[in-house]
């Protein structure tokens, strides 16, 4: 049974030993300005924590996720105290997938970085970056 509150939901979508990231836009307003961060994003509605990454996969780089391609999930507690938890997953995506990326209008560039740089650079968001390299040391 998934939890009916949560604030949103992140996924780490790899192919081989990358992962798609996307830099975000240099705005002051918004969290992590400048960062490398993972698709996903806030829920809207009652939109289940895999609906909430298939939203926004969609939306942030024209990609239609299915369930089957999310190979892991876990919930986790809220980023801020006492705001609600968010979801963190990880996916794989197909070169096909890859090659059909259609950019949208949040962000200045993405690519597909190795997920140990990612889980490194000093620029990629640290708690993602913490989540990412916890379940690779699980697969290793």
């Amino acid at each position: 049974m998934i939890d009916q509150e949560f604030d949103g939901a992140k996924i780490a979508l790899l192919y081989g030993g990358l992962v798609l990231v996307y830099r975000r836009d240099d705005n002051p307003a918004i969290p992590w300005p400048g960062c490398w961060d993972l698709p996903g994003g806030g829920r809207e509605g009652d939109e289940t924590p895999v609906q909430c990454v298939q939203r926004e996969t969609e939306e942030e780089f024209g990609i239609l996720l299915p369930v089957r391609q999310i190979v892991w999930q876990q919930r986790y507690a809220g980023i801020k105290p006492g705001s609600p938890p968010t979801w963190f997953m990880v996916g794989e995506i197909s070169f096909a997938q890859i090659a059909a990326i259609r950019f949208g209008n949040e962000g200045q560039c993405w690519q597909m970085m190795p997920a140990d740089e990612f889980v490194r650079h000093p620029q990629g968001i640290a708690h993602l970056r913490q989540r990412l390299a916890d379940r690779l040391a699980q697969l290793n």
